[in-house]
């Protein structure tokens, strides 16, 4: 997830602080052909903020803010550790954040962080755990694993990637050879299929399922476990980017600071009309996946888009995430 540098203060998500802090490199890994892990401690010797399991960090990349899950349990940390694809584009226009951190980051480097930000939080009573992963989305996975084995929980972990593609697969192993935890590795996407669909059926009640990875294996995910039976609120999954989304209809929304009304047209989001008349909104993904740009609303019918907020959040009726949801005579709350 990228956007140019600007980080407006300000933010609705009580899991996201927005101050940034300078963080200096002190150790990089070589995990896969294409990622690499990088081991961060504050640049002023100050402590670290505890986090809970599944937080990320957003990381100033050059002209990107990068959203990067941090892979350790987040009790009473030293450092902050975060693996990163890199993705290539066919020139440097194209490339983003993840590549900047590969070609220009090295031991020493300082570069501005902020968090850590909850977004894919660990149901706390849980009795069991089932952790899927797609590549890199090992990542929070590894995080929640490693803070189920902390709390005594048991926790099952389906790792899917291609071969000499997967990441930290030795800590994953050494974790696994504890009795309360079991690990499957799996390639393709058939595989993945058939594994997924015999693992959720024999999972113990009380058991939460988590996954992160591309979107094909989100959706398949969401579509076993929904013919397996599992409640929607025993299943929940972070999102690299959202499925591309229709227009919308045209609609009108007020900010209740000063009472300018802004039109936003089919095809704009209500956050760049709010930008375009000089509101500052936090925001990141554009995509309705991160909670950046989540906003109060005092009115309206809201037509929510997003993939974070919870249905109880929802049915408040009193946020949106602005990059992607719209309504009707939506007063906003800025």
């Amino acid at each position: 997830m990228t956007i140019a540098a600007e980080a407006p203060a300000g933010h609705l998500h009580p899991g996201n602080t927005t101050s940034i802090r300078p963080m200096r490199v002190v150790a990089i890994t070589r995990l896969a052909d294409a990622i690499s892990h990088f081991r961060l401690v504050p640049a002023d010797g100050a402590p670290l903020t505890p986090f809970v399991p599944g937080s990320h960090l957003i990381v100033t990349a050059g002209a990107h803010r990068n959203a990067y899950s941090l892979v350790d349990d987040g009790f009473l940390p030293t450092s902050y550790g975060i693996s990163v694809l890199r993705r290539n584009g066919s020139d440097d226009s194209d490339r983003g954040g993840s590549d900047w951190m590969h070609r220009n980051v090295s031991e020493g480097t300082v570069l501005d962080v902020e968090g850590p930000r909850s977004m894919f939080a660990p149901v706390w009573n849980q009795r069991h755990a089932l952790l899927v992963a797609g590549g890199i989305g090992i990542t929070p996975v590894l995080s929640h694993l490693r803070s189920a084995l902390r709390r005594g929980t048991s926790a099952e972990v389906i790792y899917s990637y291609r071969r000499a593609g997967g990441a930290h697969l030795d800590e994953l192993r050494d974790l696994a050879t504890h009795p309360d935890i079991g690990l499957y590795e799996v390639s393709g996407a058939d595989d993945t299929r058939w594994l997924l669909a015999e693992r959720l059926a024999q999972q113990p009640l009380g058991t939460h399922a988590y996954a992160c990875g591309p979107a094909p294996m989100l959706e398949t995910y969401l579509e076993l476990a929904s013919a397996a039976g599992w409640p929607t609120s025993r299943v929940h999954l972070e999102r690299f980017a959202a499925p591309e989304q229709d227009p919308g209809d045209p609609f009108t929304a007020t900010v209740r600071s000063t009472g300018a009304r802004i039109d936003i047209p089919a095809g704009m989001s209500l956050l760049q009309g709010l930008l375009d008349h000089g509101v500052p909104v936090p925001n990141l993904c554009r995509q309705g996946v991160c909670g950046e740009c989540r906003i109060g609303v005092r009115s309206g019918v809201i037509e929510h888009r997003d993939f974070v907020l919870t249905d109880d959040e929802r049915a408040a009726a009193d946020s949106m995430l602005c990059c992607v949801s719209r309504g009707q005579n939506i007063e906003v709350n800025l």
